[in-house]
């Protein structure tokens, strides 16, 4: 039924991290929000399969939205509001109040993924991006059981930071990757530097340098270095400044806001990166 739903996706892009921490969501986001700015018809779907910490509405100022059943499935929500070309889907809409927990095993969580690609009114898409959760477990497991049908068409990204132990915890996502014959479009190294936000000079105070080294090492693409950005921590932070879908019919706030930032433009380059790459795959 997932491949059924999922057949007029043309991408699908899973974002990894061996551990938490290490700034997987933001990326996540910054990566719909790229795919999404590089077209004026480009379709972008994120899913959140993050089911214990969503945190995708909030940084797509979505999380005061619901999600509504129609005779065709879930209807996603749209954070760029009448536009209707970046869909949203997490846990987080489900939960009748954003403070309550998800408290499930393995069962629970394996038929949650299953109803988020086979019951979401996805429609075409030219990218579907997944955040999960850190590490490598029941939630990853049950992505590729339910997308078998679509591997041709599964490609990831692993985030991680320039530190020896987050890097550490990269190799094991890295090796989960092999032993499941997951494409690798790229390491992304994030938390690599500081953007001043006085004057945007990007400067490395902490330690940079280890994802290039570690994507050297094991023949893998390098997608860039992302430094701390205290703008982009503010606006994905802010969850009254998002989809605009309830405030104008057409405007789309959060990528507005976005594209002001250091990030945007480094991301753009990523972004780039990654759609050439599929493009030959």
């Amino acid at each position: 039924m997932a491949a059924k739903r999922l057949e007029t996706v043309k991408h699908i892009i899973i974002v990894l991290s061996g551990k938490g921490g290490v700034g997987k969501s933001s990326v996540s986001t910054q990566l719909a929000l790229s795919l999404y700015n590089s077209s004026p018809t480009v379709r972008v779907g994120i899913l959140d399969v993050d089911l214990t910490g969503p945190s995708i509405p909030r940084m797509f100022g979505v999380d005061n939205h619901a999600v509504h059943q129609s005779s065709d499935g879930w209807v996603p929500v749209y954070a760029d509001g009448a536009q209707a070309r970046l869909a949203c889907m997490s846990v987080g809409f489900l939960l009748k109040n954003k403070g309550d927990s998800v408290v499930w095993r393995g069962p629970k969580k394996n038929g949650m993924i299953r109803q988020f690609l086979s019951d979401v009114r996805w429609g075409e898409l030219d990218y579907l991006v997944i955040d999960t959760p850190p590490g490598t477990s029941d939630e990853h497991l049950s992505l590729l059981e339910h997308m078998a049908p679509l591997h041709s068409r599964l490609s990831s990204v692993i985030v991680t930071t320039p530190q020896a132990v987050a890097l550490m915890d990269a190799m094991k996502c890295l090796s989960f990757t092999r032993a499941v014959n997951l494409p690798v479009l790229g390491l992304i190294e994030n938390m690599s530097g500081y953007v001043c936000p006085c004057c945007g000079e990007i400067s490395n105070v902490f330690s940079t340098g280890g994802g290039q080294e570690m994507a050297r090492r094991e023949e893998l693409r390098f997608l860039g270095n992302l430094p701390v950005d205290t703008e982009l921590v503010s606006l994905l932070d802010a969850s009254d400044v998002g989809g605009g879908a309830e405030k104008s019919a057409d405007a789309f706030p959060l990528l507005a806001r976005y594209q002001a930032t250091t990030s945007c433009k480094l991301f753009a380059e990523i972004a780039t990166s990654i759609v050439g790459s599929l493009a030959v795959a």
